[in-house]
């Protein structure tokens, strides 16, 4: 049997485990274990113990759970309803204004959790009910949410990127500025649509009323206080980076450290709330490290086949695509996976093919790293099944259907287009902020 058939071989079995419901990590593994024991026999076993070593030698790892963490507590003990409530107030006399301030609250939500999940979350118990009982549209609204919360995976600290980097080795400090620009401009186009469109349509998102808006300025100057103390949090946090004086995990360090104090001086830290936030930050943070493991067995092999080479002298041989028309098809290609898969899985299936062949084709992993997943957030708001699509619709009132969250998305989805268009024709609005910070 040809390399070629081994590594299809394996790619289809992949799939097919995927398909019956394994969870990512288990069928990718599996596959990889397998498959190094049938090619290398007993010597396939020191895969998994490499692989094991070489994720708890990585040192920028520990940032992923200090990170999670400090999402989580700031939303368990209700930090970030304070901003949200203080974009409501500061941002409500303006047409479409809360739709705009909730895109901002998700912009802050991803650079304090890194999590789509988290701002989904976080837009659809407390921002939805709110801009449906405003009058608001809920076609639109439906869109906002989906498509802010989808910056999560975007702005730093991006966990995608964290499990990218890793992948890909490529350092996570430098993806994480890479995303900065990129991010900030996915969320002023997102604010462009709604200005212009409930200028043009005030019936999509009217203003506050008059007697809601008639509310005190030592009021409005609390709220104001509590809700930048989350702004404050992130903005010290990465200025310490940004400046040198600490490194990334430190910095994450000091975000995690400052969220709980937020919460300890607002008495608002208590068992219930530790709890919650240890587990769920427990949950995620071993099923990313389990993934991670997965897909460098998985690569192990993929690189000892050759595959890699294969599938460029496919593109660039056979095919005669330049290098452009390549990373073209691989936009399309995550975008049609997913519509059945999350951005995590995405990655572990093809990043062992495509990542080598991208730096092949003399394109800079890092630039790549971010078309990956701007490509990734369309793909999560992508018919029939995209990821957030469903989380959405297991969220939403009943008065919201799957037809309304299909429709929803069709504007969101041409903006996110659009950026990631840009980020291709220029790719110093990812890479100049690396560059110059690592200049210094």
């Amino acid at each position: 049997m040809s390399y070629e058939l081994i590594a299809l071989v394996m790619f289809v079995g992949m799939m097919g485990l995927l398909l019956t419901g394994q969870r990512v990590f288990a069928a990718i593994g599996f596959v990889a274990a397998v498959s190094a024991l049938v090619l290398w026999g007993d010597g396939g076993v020191e895969l998994p113990f490499s692989a094991a070593m070489k994720l708890m030698k990585w040192y920028p790892l520990m940032t992923l759970p200090l990170f999670i963490y400090m999402g989580y507590i700031m939303s368990e003990s209700r930090i970030a309803d304070d901003l949200y409530e203080m974009f409501h107030v500061w941002m409500g006399p303006v047409h479409g204004g809360l739709a705009i301030g909730t895109i901002a609250l998700m912009v802050v939500i991803s650079a304090m959790n890194g999590l789509s999940v988290a701002g989904m979350a976080i837009g659809a118990t407390i921002a939805l009910p709110e801009l449906l009982r405003r009058g608001y549209d809920k076609i639109m609204v439906t869109g906002v949410i989906q498509a802010g919360s989808s910056l999560g995976i975007l702005v730093p600290p991006s966990v995608v990127l964290v499990l990218y980097g890793m992948i890909a080795r490529q350092p996570v400090g430098q993806l994480w500025l890479a995303g900065v620009f990129p991010g900030l401009m996915m969320a002023g186009l997102f604010i462009l649509y709604i200005a212009v469109r409930c200028r043009l349509q005030p019936k999509l998102g009217p203003p506050l009323a008059k007697e809601d808006r008639d509310i005190s300025w030592g009021k409005k100057i609390a709220l104001l206080r509590a809700g930048l103390l989350p702004l404050f949090i992130f903005v010290s946090m990465t200025g310490l980076f940004l400046t040198g004086v600490t490194s990334l995990v430190e910095s994450s360090a000091v975000g995690a450290t400052a969220a709980t104090l937020a919460a300890l001086v607002k008495g608002r830290l208590n068992a219930t709330v530790m709890e919650a936030t240890l587990r769920k930050t427990l949950e995620i943070t071993c099923m990313f490290m389990w993934i991670i493991m997965a897909a460098l067995c998985f690569g192990a092999v993929f690189d000892g086949l050759g595959a890699v080479k294969a599938i460029e002298q496919f593109f660039i041989g056979s095919l005669h695509l330049s290098p452009w028309e390549v990373l073209i098809m691989m936009q399309l290609s995550y975008i049609v996976m997913g519509m059945f898969l999350d951005d995590t899985a995405m990655l572990v299936i093809v990043a062992p093919l495509y990542v080598p062949l991208v730096g092949s084709l003399g394109f800079d992993l890092i630039w790549y790293g971010v078309l990956y997943t701007i490509t990734c957030q369309i793909a999560y708001m992508t018919p029939p099944f995209g990821y957030n699509l469903f989380l959405m619709r297991a969220m939403a009132p009943p008065e919201i259907s799957l037809g309304d969250i299909y429709r929803s998305i069709i504007p969101f989805v041409l903006v996110m287009t659009l950026a990631l268009a840009l980020t291709m024709v220029f790719p110093q609005l990812a890479l100049w902020l690396p560059q110059w910070h690592y200049a210094r």
